[in-house]
């Protein structure tokens, strides 16, 4: 019988992160988690070395470019795919990874053009890798551009929009690390468990694989979680003790103000039921913390959770089921398409519409390879139609909930005044729902441009609108 330790003798952590690098038409966030699944029995440290080494390569490619170019006579918009693949990842590891000696870098590079068919070029890449090894302290980054890895039209694009300063800062604080977030349901009534105890165990259980957890500065309930590939086993997890999600989507959330809109509203009991319609809902996040919310309310209520993907639909109901939530449904639903049977029926509407995802940059890294200005006005038009529709959901008094996860105020402040200018929504003031730390100008206007390095959250626009004529 095969075992682990054979098994583990058999994989090449550089062909494995080099084939992941040549896989086409699939996102980066899923080859990473397809690949560490597909190879769970490895280390932590394999597992840890393979994800950095091909998400930093992947990060950095358009700054690794600009140096191999400087020291190669054939570009890289030139070479093979493959011995591209190879020269980025061997300078990657010559850059930023101390923990690998510049003429391992060197080495396994040969190695891999060799594996791949390319034995003639192995003294090219070594030529090419070493001459780089030797000069990297001597390199010169002539824009924001080469020095952020950021295609130049989004250096530009936020250089225009935020100012100089503030865009750099934004491009910085992408490059940084960043943690997963985690949410504690503080619902003990439904699950059973305390979330101190909860908390308590799963910090323990981190410890001791040397991975680390830290309370989050905006909610009581988040914490950011590193050094660990594989949340589910973690303590709790099953029994739906907490939940993935960033604090950028749980702050969206709480900007609604559930508990005012409860009382405001009149309702009480589990009879008089609130209605709450998410309509871009995968993966659930905020279904589930609109749901737990409710619940400490101790009103009856009711969630329909919707997403164009029957994919993400079925993951949506394996994480409801796993978290005990009864009163949410989640569906199949164009989010453009009119239901009629919900016009003027719904408390609250949670529209979270696609964007071009300028503000996940540091965590979905191939995305600024692939959005463009053109697909960027193409998602505009979507993004209207699908707030049309969530608007005529609304019944009198209902708030709406907008946001994004990206960094353009096309796309989010033209947005905000379309709905307050032509679709007759009252903005609704974040002072009282948002933390006090992320109390700006603009809060009491009812919006907020959560930045990258600016703030500790992803890029992410949330706004709030009542239906109050």
């Amino acid at each position: 019988m095969e075992t682990n330790q054979n098994r583990t003798q058999e994989v090449n952590q550089r062909m494995l992160v080099l084939e992941m690098l040549l896989t086409e038409n699939a996102y980066s966030h899923v080859i990473v988690r397809d690949v560490l699944n597909k190879y769970n029995y490895l280390s932590q440290q394999e597992k840890a070395f393979i994800k950095r080494l091909y998400e930093g390569t992947l990060e950095r490619q358009i700054e690794l470019d600009y140096v191999i170019d400087l020291y190669s006579k054939v570009k890289t918009n030139k070479m093979k795919k493959p011995i591209r693949a190879i020269m980025r990842m061997g300078v990657y590891q010559i850059l930023y990874m101390d923990a690998v000696p510049d003429a391992a870098a060197c080495n396994e590079a040969v190695k891999l053009a060799q594996k791949k068919g390319f034995a003639a070029l192995k003294g090219f890449v070594n030529g090419v890798l070493r001459n780089i090894a030797r000069s990297k302290a001597d390199i010169v980054y002539t824009s924001m551009s080469v020095r952020y890895s950021m295609p130049q039209w989004i250096v530009d694009l936020w250089t225009a929009q935020l100012g100089a300063d503030t865009a750099e800062t934004v491009l910085a604080g992408l490059l940084k690390e960043q943690p997963v977030t985690i949410r504690f349901r503080d619902v003990s009534r439904s699950t059973g468990i305390d979330m101190g105890t909860a908390v308590s165990a799963v910090h323990k259980a981190l410890s001791a694989q040397g991975g680390t957890m830290e309370r989050h500065p905006y909610l009581p309930y988040a914490y950011r979680v590193s050094g660990t590939d594989d949340l589910t086993r973690l303590p709790y997890y099953g029994n739906g003790a907490f939940v993935v999600q960033d604090v950028s989507s749980m702050l969206a959330v709480e900007a609604i103000g559930i508990a005012d809109y409860v009382g405001r509203m009149g309702l009480n009991g589990r009879r008089n039921k609130a209605r709450v319609l998410d309509l871009c809902a995968a993966p659930g996040g905020k279904s589930m913390l609109a749901a737990d919310l409710l619940e400490k309310c101790g009103v009856g209520y009711e969630i329909l959770s919707r997403d164009v993907s029957a994919n993400k639909v079925g993951l949506m109901q394996e994480n409801f089921d796993r978290c005990g939530l009864k009163n949410i449904t989640a569906g199949v639903g164009d989010a453009v398409q009119m239901d009629e049977t919900l016009v003027g029926m719904v408390d609250i509407v949670i529209a979270d519409v696609p964007c071009s995802g300028l503000g996940v940059l540091g965590k979905k890294r191939d995305i600024k390879y692939r959005v463009s200005p053109d697909t960027i006005a193409a998602v505009t038009v979507l993004q209207k139609q699908i707030l049309a529709t969530a608007v005529s959901y609304l019944k009198l008094g209902g708030r709406l909930l907008f946001s994004t996860c990206t960094v353009n105020r096309d796309e989010n402040e033209k947005n905000f005044r379309w709905l307050r200018d032509e679709m007759g929504l009252t903005p609704m003031s974040l002072e009282h729902t948002l933390p006090e730390q992320l109390h700006a100008d603009t809060v009491r206007d009812g919006y907020i441009q959560l930045l990258p390095g600016v703030h500790d959250a992803d890029g992410f626009f949330i706004s709030v609108f009542e239906a109050v004529t």
